[in-house]
């Protein structure tokens, strides 16, 4: 155009060559402006050009005197030039790339296009990446030549195992992908990471997934809250007794929570009511009842919450630190998302909290107005530019400046800016304080630029990472862990809980916790430790959340700190109460004090195992850090100024820095190890309680915002919240192997090789390390071994804890009490010696007996050493027993009384002949101690402050200690010394023992002083009456001061025969009742009511017993446990019974001559009977309402029980049988609970809470009549005599009274809170039975009826037909489900519909089943174990495993009934399994292209498997039972494909999906796809029977059937069925058709396969010693015999099915057999030949031993191609996609390879378990 002559061509041209002019003058007009050093032509020259680039008639630049403030017109930059004057500046020049004004505010906030190449600093221009670092200033202020000398970032990513990030700049592993941490600027490797939640998990509307059960608790976990949307709350909450309601959202928190000042609900509420009205000290007391210290009112922190009264009257306005707290929806604290609103801190944080992802949008940083960015997103103000000083990192705010050589300053780098008349520094220098002079910067101590190490070189600085643990990051500044991924453990009180670091993935370890407070683990050995201090112990369990339990027992009180020496094997705690650090074992054995002096309040505790050290904070009067060596010396403070709460403390490992929060101050500080360089990270904080770091983050908890927060390690940037909502935050620590380096072998020294040769403790200082015993045992001589046990000891109780002092260490002045045992308010009381007020113990070393006074039952008592035996020895007139002690040598024992006339009583050890020894100037007698070898009796009195002594006959007292104590309690004698207690002082004291001088202190600052007891090993050898055949007694042989030296006793309650030495069994005439979590025994045969705790442990909820007057066993159930259980008479062996298929029994009856059993069962509305070992189980009754009581009587033959319906409470009765059943009592009555028949006056008593009374009746109904009247709340009944006992919950009582007349009652025991069921022994007769001694002929069980018998079939069996008294080893039809912890039946013969357990022994999780009819075969899946099991249904004791554990990790099996083959999924390995039935021959048939293998199916008569997949998109495949011919049949709206069934006649194949809660059916190639059912909550397991579909639901935990054709008739065949996974139909119909491998494995060695085109041999992946062949060893017969004809098969879709029952056999003709051979001889060149001509086209191995080894290109000849590594039991992610339906492959299509070049099969997730319980942990 341009040279084409056209004149129209000249006038754009023309026009633009004046454009250009005018732009040159213009610019050359302000250059030469801009350098002018004339004023006036200067300013002429902008008068000139101002009419071409001024703007309102006003010129670009005026001079203004300098004290004028510059002014000028509107919509113009004000600004001052180089020399000071004033300049306005036009919009048209604004942002041109040259600088008018001094700071460069007319080249600031510009806005220019995307600049592709690199922007330049000052100039604004845009040069291409290429000309970077090539030595020319191409932007002309050198920026493009800034960091050249820094390792250069090759982002040309030529690896394939790189990822380049989407911005250009870095080049990453692309094992750093979508791993939960940006490794690029921009992101770009954490985007478009998708998850899916598992079936049991709920997807929160951010895409995180949360377990289910964590829905609709009351805390919302996910940060959409819509875990919590759509809860309607059906009930109002109710709290334990020991709980305290929360009224805002409806918790429960521990009662010692309310009033203790601290808001614990959230709302408050917690802290109301309380009668706090003064506070100790000068302390201040808050409205809330809550105490602060003084110096923190009017200190401008809101202590007092809500109201912060402490703030209020103040005489100045003081700033409340941190107490701004982020509203949402607050248009100046939160940011919009399209559909809510989210804090302010959520913006910017890494994750896309808004569903547009716009709160990640715009988040580059940015500095302030008159700022300067620095390159290391820093700010500096601009007038620190080019100054000579280094302020950016990398000194880019020193690049660029102008130059030129000094003429008049001196400076060292001859480099000037005359701008400024300043001197300049080369890169990586500064100036000094001369500001001549340059020297080094040391970026490393200035800039802290680095993660872990910084080594300052000249010019510059080097970051550097540990080796083998952390990787620098291409930023070259920051270091990253290496793999697996970090996570963040958490205490939350009730819960311990797993959090990734980018949120996605969100668990919980250890859930149903007390008050977990402080965590901590052991990442090589998988646990987890953390403290509680509602139950004062140390738990540990395995980091998947089995194995918990309590390592540390006793002596805690509230400890705060735990903390693992994950080198040594050593754990460390804290005690606040205590005032104590100790250390023992990971397994808390070999527990040591290590520090027990100046601590007031520790909190924080931390170890550092690579330098020695264990640090601590205190935040007592004096705050401090300390620090010791890991044996409690070196002891140090480390920071002691500014403190005031210092909580959580953690320690950056790799820098030695020490970070820790301050509650008071709201801050986080840190410092080096040593205390140095202390410095404040990040201030403005709520309430910080526990702190821990990872890589450059700080993670911290925070009780006020009820979250978890986070914010860079360095400077406190990028503060956001990771986690909010939580209850209540505690501790929190970083899960990651770099938080707890190992050492190698070869490193290893001391203490963490061999344990230092230590017999039990080593324990390291700073260069050495020293054996070390736990507290009261010796180090012997070699300073190696300790002694086995503590020799000397000195004990001493406090009121919920036991102490030892070794005696030792008192004579050598290291007075430390060290707590061997406590009370815990979750100990289990396996005696009610625990619930009494015991008050003295004493110990008969002689006789092996310990003795003891109760002050509350007033008795003085005696047992074995065990416990066992015990015995009552003196319970008339004692007042207040308190303290006893024994003399062995004489036979007395001797006892305080602190009763109205307060004395000091003798008796012989065996209770007789008691006497008064001292009753004179005796108040408050409370211990006592015996000088044997000076025979004198020392006690002390609390009212007189005096301890006194006389002799052993009560003469010769006299005062040792007169009126000097202050109260004392406990007293003990050793050698030359006595020791006492003193209750008021909180101390221990010790003097002489013959004059009472030289009294010591031994330990002090103690409450709760009690009793004190000295242990010596070594005691006088005294030989005694008992010592040779225990006296000759049977039982108890107790020592006495009589003329033979001792007396038999027998435990209390039974009587001493005549003899004198034996013992009845039991008592002859005893009550025995239920206490919910015990059962108790009271005997009637002695003077005396007490009762006997039977030594059964574990019972939760035992409401009902009876007992077997056989036997004299009592039949227990427990509702909690859901057991019945068979206890011997003396409880010392509990037997289950019944474990499953029951619920709730609250009533049970025992036909001790039927023997036979009869229960209710409240949750299931049922009545039953079994066999008394539980077999032969029989429903009787179903649908009742609320059946309770139940009872029998045997003469009669009926059955009677209550049913305490509100609408329509009765009492009804039936016969023994079950037959006519009919109502006994309707009318007046109200709660009917117990219920017992007086065999004797043929009466029916029954007790009614709600009309308190207790009625009887006739056995015929007539009679009625009322007993008592006027009983609070009556529970159980029975009678024994002319007695009627029973219980009563109101009163917490055991009574009596006549039974006829109602007279006389009488209370025998109280103080029984929980009392239940009660029954009498003896109790009634056992008559003839009725059944005879061959159980009246019937096969199973043989029943009471009152003319004689009837013989009945458990439920679910029938009769014989023709034979009613025998019945069938199995039903006809039933099905076969695997639940939690059981495999069960339930028969589809008869009704009712009924659940029972199969009898297989050590069944965990079942999670797969399958049937082989024919050979009556059960195998099943077992998930914990990681096994297939197999079963024979004619005998089920015996069940043995098929596939070894660590082979395989099943999900779901299918049985091929024909070839005899098990076929298997594994999701893990991604693989499809087959096998023979014993397990032998395994294979892998498929091992691509899976994602998750779920449920399977065969079909073999046509040769099809199919299977369902969970990937992604989830799918249904089918292929030949070889693997081959692989297809997608359904892979259009499919979930989550649980159960997977095949309805062989209709040629339908069935599946549930768990996702879209349906089920649904096709065709067998997947067309016609029909959605049968909807809304089924969770469908998992489904099979077929009939005409009906079977299916198990997860959430409604039952058993449903439906139509199979339309859906219709929907029914729940069983409910409450716990953990209910896999069900199968059983049949002898429903494994029909034959194939050519049902003949001897068609002839097969190993497997044989079955397809549509003929049959196939295959060999294992590993071969066995027989040798395989691919091919047939004998030809088989291809016909199958129906109706006398024999037809071939048609390997066609369509052919008629076969039956199984016809199988072929050999042709019984010989002339067919030589007719046979004749054809095959004269076949056998051709045979040949063709055989020749396949092998060119097929794969032949020949191995070294001959065998023929046929391998398929599907196949993989061994399993070498298979990952077998094995992972723990987990559920993987789930996910679905909507994908086009695949039309089934034509039957000659081709065949898909199974193994493709470069395949990989992934490591997948095992199975899915079952939802838990919430009342239940798993």
């Amino acid at each position: 155009m341009w040279g084409s002559g056209d004149p129209s061509a000249a006038f754009p041209l023309g026009i633009l060559l004046l454009l250009l002019a005018v732009l040159d003058g213009l610019v050359q007009g302000k250059e030469d402006y801009g350098r002018s050093e004339d004023g006036a032509s200067g300013g002429a020259a902008g008068a000139a050009a101002g009419t071409a680039w001024t703007t309102s008639q006003e010129v670009v630049k005026r001079i203004l005197p300098s004290d004028v403030q510059c002014q000028c017109n509107d919509g113009v930059l004000a600004c001052r030039d180089e020399e000071g004057e004033c300049a306005c500046v036009a919009n048209e020049l604004l942002c041109d790339g040259h600088f008018d004004c001094l700071e460069g505010e007319d080249e600031a906030h510009c806005l220019r296009e995307p600049c592709t190449g690199h922007l330049c600093t000052k100039t604004n221009k845009c040069v291409d990446s290429s000309l970077l670092c090539d030595g020319i200033d191409d932007c002309g202020d050198k920026s493009d030549e800034r960091f050249c000398n820094l390792p250069q970032i090759n982002a040309n990513c030529t690896k394939p195992d790189q990822f380049t990030c989407a911005d250009g700049k870095y080049c990453i592993s692309v094992v750093w992908l979508c791993d939960g941490d940006a490794d690029c600027q921009d992101k770009s490797d954490e985007a478009d990471c998708s998850s899916t939640c598992q079936p049991q998990e709920h997807s929160c509307g951010d895409g995180r997934c949360i377990p289910k059960n964590w829905v609709c608790d009351g805390d919302p976990d996910c940060f959409d809250e819509s875990d919590e949307q759509d809860c309607n709350k059906l009930s109002e909450p109710t709290c334990g007794p020991d709980q305290v309601l929360c009224t805002g959202d409806g918790r429960c928190i521990m009662q010692h929570y309310a009033c203790d000042g601290e808001n614990d609900c959230g709302d408050w509420s917690d802290e109301q009511n309380c009668d706090n009205e003064t506070c100790p000290g000068d302390d201040f007391r808050c409205e809330s009842g809550k105490c602060i210290e003084r110096k923190w009112v009017c200190d401008g922190a809101l202590d007092c919450s809500p109201h912060g009264e402490d703030e209020i009257n103040c005489s100045q306005t003081i700033p409340v630190a941190g107490t701004q707290q982020p509203s949402e929806c607050h248009p100046e604290e939160s940011h919009a998302c399209p559909n809510r609103c989210i804090a302010k801190e959520w913006k910017c944080d890494g994750t896309k909290d808004c569903s547009d992802g716009s709160d990640e949008v715009g988040c580059e940083f940015s500095c302030p107005p008159e700022h300067y960015t620095c390159f290391h997103t820093a700010c500096i103000p601009l007038h620190r530019l080019c100054d000579g000083h280094h302020d950016c990192l990398f000194g880019d705010d020193e690049v660029g400046c102008p130059t030129e050589e000094c003429t008049t300053l001196q400076c060292s780098s001859n480099i000037c800016n005359p701008a400024k008349n300043s001197c300049l520094c080369p890169p990586g220098h500064s100036l000094a304080a001369d500001n001549t002079t340059c020297v080094d910067v040391d970026e490393c101590s200035l800039f802290r630029p680095c993660s872990q190490t910084c080594e300052n070189v000249v010019g510059g600085f080097n970051c550097s990472c540990i080796p083998d643990y952390y990787m620098l990051r291409p930023d070259h500044l920051t270091c990253k862990a290496s793999p697996p991924p970090a996570y963040l453990i958490f205490s939350n009180r009730a819960e311990i809980r797993l959090i990734s670091l980018d949120r996605r993935n969100y668990s919980s370890i250890a859930e149903g916790l007390q008050n977990a407070i402080s965590i901590d683990f052991h990442y090589e050995h998988r646990l987890i430790y953390w403290s509680d201090v509602s139950l004062d112990v140390i738990m540990r369990a395995f980091m998947n959340g089995t194995g918990e339990t309590a390592i540390v027992r006793w002596g805690l009180r509230i400890p705060s700190g735990v903390s693992v020496d994950w080198v040594n094997d050593h754990v460390y705690w804290l005690d606040g109460i205590t005032m104590r650090i100790e250390v023992a074992n990971l397994d808390g054995s070999c527990r040591r004090p290590l520090i027990w002096t100046n601590l007031q309040k520790p909190r924080g505790l931390l170890v550092h195992p690579h330098k020695n050290l264990l640090i601590w904070t205190d935040w007592g009067s004096n705050p401090r850090i300390e620090r010791a060596y890991l044996d409690g010396s070196g002891r140090q403070v480390v920071i002691e100024e500014g403190l005031h709460w210092p909580n959580g403390i953690t320690l950056d490992y790799p820098t030695e820095t020490l970070y820790w929060v301050d509650a008071k101050q709201h801050v986080i500080e840190t410092a080096h190890i040593d205390g140095t360089n202390r410095r404040t990270i990040l201030e403005g904080l709520r309430h910080p309680f526990a702190i821990t770091v990872f890589e450059d983050t700080l993670y911290w908890t925070d009780w006020l915002t009820r979250s978890i927060e986070k914010a860079d390690k360095r400077n406190g940037q990028s503060h956001t919240t990771l986690q909010g909502r939580l209850s209540f935050p505690m501790d929190i620590r970083s899960l990651h192997p770099t938080r707890q380096p190992r050492l190698l072998n070869s490193e290893k020294r001391g203490c963490s090789l061999r344990n230092g040769a230590c017999s039990h403790l080593c324990l390291s200082s700073k260069d050495s390390y020293a054996c070390y015993c736990p507290h009261g045992l010796i180090l012997g001589p070699d300073r190696r071994t300790c002694s086995e046990r503590p020799d000397r000891t000195l004990i001493f109780a406090q009121r919920k804890s036991l102490r030892m002092i070794s005696l030792e260490d008192i004579l050598e002045n290291n007075n430390t009490a060290f707590t061997i045992a406590s009370t815990s308010p979750s100990a289990t009381n396996t005696s009610d010696m625990a619930q009494r007020c015991r008050q003295g113990v004493a110990v008969d070393w002689v006789g092996h007996k310990l003795y003891w006074t109760d002050a509350g039952t007033n008795r003085v008592e005696v047992a074995n050493l065990d416990g066992s035996m015990r015995c009552l020895l003196v319970w008339r007139g004692l007042d207040k027993p308190r303290d006893i002690v024994v003399d062995p040598k004489d036979g007395y024992m001797f006892w305080t009384d602190w009763g109205k006339q307060a004395k000091i009583e003798q008796a012989g050890m065996d209770g007789e002949n008691p006497r008064v020894l001292v009753s004179t100037n005796l108040k408050w007698p409370n211990g006592l101690a015996i000088d044997h070898s000076r025979r004198l009796l020392y006690w002390l009195d609390a009212s007189t402050k005096s301890i006194e002594m006389a002799r052993l006959d009560g003469t010769q007292r006299r005062a040792l200690i007169s009126g000097e104590l202050d109260h004392p309690f406990g007293l003990a004698l050793w050698r030359n010394l006595v020791f006492w207690t003193d209750w008021d002082t909180k101390s221990m004291y010790m003097a002489d023992k013959e004059t009472g001088a030289n009294r010591q202190t031994i330990v002090q600052g103690l409450k709760d002083m009690m009793e004190v007891k000295v242990f010596e090993r070594s005691q006088p050898t005294i030989s005694s009456a008992c010592d040779i055949m225990n006296g000759g007694c049977s039982h108890l042989c107790l020592l006495s001061p009589s003329v033979s030296g001792r007396k038999c006793a027998c435990p209390t309650g039974v009587k001493l025969k005549t003899d004198r030495l034996t013992c009845y069994d039991g008592p002859e005439k005893a009550l025995v009742f239920a206490r919910r979590e015990d059962v108790r025994l009271v005997s009637l045969d002695t003077p005396y009511r007490v009762d006997v705790i039977l030594p059964l442990q574990g019972l939760q909820h035992a409401v009902a017993l009876d007992i077997d007057a056989v036997t004299g066993d009592i039949f227990l159930p427990d509702s909690a446990a859901a057991i019945i259980f068979r206890v011997s008479h003396n409880g010392q062996v509990a037997t289950p019974v019944v474990t499953s298929a029951i619920n709730s029994v609250e009533g049970i009856a025992v036909d001790a001559t039927g023997r036979k059993m009869y229960w209710t069962d409240l949750a299931m509305q049922s009545v039953e009977v079994s066999e008394l070992d539980g077999t032969h189980r029989r429903v009787l009754f179903t649908g009742l309402n609320r059946p309770r009581a139940i009872t029998t009587h045997y003469p009669s033959g009926r059955l009677f029980w209550t049913d305490w319906d509100e609408q329509y409470p009765r009492i009804e009765t039936a016969d023994m049988d079950g037959n006519n059943r009919m109502v006994l009592v309707d009318t007046d009555v109200a709660w009917p609970n117990g219920l017992t028949v007086d065999w004797q006056d043929l009466e029916l008593y029954w007790t009614d809470a709600k009309a308190n009374v207790i009625e009887a009746i006739g056995l015929d109904g007539l009679n009625r009549r009322r007993v008592i009247t006027g009983l609070p709340h009556p529970y159980g009944v029975s009678t024994q005599g002319r007695w009627l006992y029973w219980t009563d919950w109101e009163t917490k009582s055991l009574n009596r009274t006549l039974k006829r007349t109602g007279r006389s009652p009488s209370t025998i025991r109280e103080g029984l809170a929980g009392i239940m069921d009660v029954k009498a022994l003896p109790g009634p007769d056992v008559v003839r039975n009725a059944c005879g001694t061959n159980n009246g002929g019937c096969s199973h069980l043989c029943l009471r009826q009152p003319n004689g018998y009837t013989c009945a079939c458990p439920t679910g069996l029938m009769t014989l037909e023709g034979d009613p008294s025998r019945c069938e080893d199995e039903p006809q039809k039933y099905l076969i489900y695997g639940a939690k912890g059981t495999l069960g039946r339930i028969s589809l013969d008869v009704e009712p519909l009924w659940e029972f357990p199969l009898p297989i022994p050590a069944t965990s999780h079942p999670i797969s089943v399958d049937v082989h009819y024919e050979k009556r075969l059960l195998f099943y899946a077992e998930a914990d174990l990681q096994v297939i099991r197999v079963v024979s249904l004619r005998n089920m004791s015996y069940p043995w495993s098929v596939l070894s554990p660590g082979y395989t990790t099943p999900d779901s099996l299918a049985v091929d009934w024909v070839a005899n083959n098990i076929y298997w999924t594994d999701s893990m390995r991604k693989v499809v399994e087959v096998a023979r039935l014993d397990g032998s021959s395994a294979k892998v048939i498929i091992n691509n292209s899976l994602d998750s293998p779920r449920a399977v199916a065969v079909f073999p008569s046509e040769g099809l498997l199919f299977w369902t997949d969970w990937g992604k998109p989830s799918k249904i495949e089918r292929s030949y039972l070889d693997g081959s011919a692989r297809t997608v049949i359904v892979d259009r709206n499919v979930g989550w494909p649980n159960g997977l069934a095949i309805d062989y006649e209709a040629r339908k194949i069935y599946w549930n999906d768990a996702k879209g809660d349906t089920i649904d059916c096709s065709d067998l190639d997947g067309r016609n796809v029909v959605t049968l059912i909807q809304e089924a909550p969770h469908p998992f397991g489904l099979t077929l029977l009939d005409q009906h579909i079977y299916w198990t639901d997860w959430k409604k935990a039952a058993i449903e059937r439906a139509e199979k054709t339309s859906g219709h008739n929907r029914r729940v065949v069983r409910s409450t069925i716990e953990g209910v996974m896999e069900v199968k139909a059983v049949t002898a119909s429903s494994q029909p058709g034959w194939n050519a491998c049902g003949d001897r494995n068609g002839g097969c060695t190993h497997l044989c396969f079955y397809l549509p085109t003929g049959h196939r041999c295959a060999c294992p992946d590993i071969l066995d010693e027989r040798g395989c062949s691919s091919r047939p060893r004998f030809k088989v017969n291809g016909t199958r015999w129906s109706n006398n004809e024999i037809r071939l098969i048609e390997p066609n879709w369509h052919r008629n099915r076969w039956d199984k029952t016809n199988a072929p056999g050999l042709v019984p003709l010989l002339g067919v057999l030589v007719l046979v051979l004749v054809v095959s001889a004269l076949a056998m060149m051709a045979v040949v030949a063709w055989w020749k001509f396949k092998r060119q086209t097929k794969m032949v191995n020949e191995p070294d031993g001959g065998a023929l080894t046929y391998t398929n290109p599907t196949y993989s000849a061994s399993n070498s191609d298979v990952n077998t590594d094995r992972k723990p039991f987990t559920w993987r992610r789930l996910h679905s996609e909507n994908v086009h339906q695949v039309r089934m492959f034509e039957e000659k299509g081709e065949v898909a390879a199974l193994i493709s070049e470069g395949s990989s099969v992934e490591h997948e997730s095992p199975p899915p378990t079952p939802p838990t319980r919430p009342d239940t942990a798993t």
